[in-house]
């Protein structure tokens, strides 16, 4: 336990970059905020059809762990969202309930990565999705998720 402990310490430069950190406060509609910027910058949407979204995006350094790869939280943000994006529509909000995810090999800075979204199901409300992130340039499989959305007509309260 203690060595798990040690590896998730900050060194002495990452505690003092974290602390420069200044995050303000987003009011909407005035430019991307601090996730939109950080987290979704670079993806771009190469195919939609109805049950299918296609994007690509080039991993980068922002977004990899000290190993120099994609990191696992990165990845599985990009199920998040590219599964998401299946069930988007005027006036619905959908919620992700339940994510699995697969890891299967890495990505480094500069890879270029295809991530396809497939709807596997509807019932109701409730949708599935199946998202996997590819290596363009070799074929291999990065990850592969699954993903369990509910979609609502309500609008959020937050």
């Amino acid at each position: 336990m203690e060595k798990a402990k040690k590896s998730l310490e900050l060194t002495h430069d990452e505690s003092e970059a974290a602390s420069r950190l200044t995050v303000t406060p987003h009011q909407a509609g005035a430019g991307p905020s601090f996730y939109e910027y950080y987290a979704l910058r670079g993806i771009r949407v190469d195919r939609v059809e109805p049950g299918l979204v296609v994007c690509s995006f080039k991993v980068p350094p922002r977004l990899t762990d000290r190993s120099g790869n994609l990191a696992n939280g990165a990845i599985a943000n990009l199920v998040d969202l590219v599964g998401i994006s299946l069930e988007f529509g005027e006036g619905l909000l959908s919620v992700s309930i339940d994510m699995s995810i697969s890891y299967f090999s890495t990505a480094k800075i500069n890879d270029e990565l295809e991530i396809t979204s497939k709807r596997i199901g509807r019932r109701g409300g409730y949708t599935g999705t199946v998202v996997v992130l590819r290596n363009k340039t070799t074929g291999e499989i990065i990850a592969e998720g699954r993903h369990s959305l509910l979609r609502s007509r309500r609008s959020s309260k937050l």
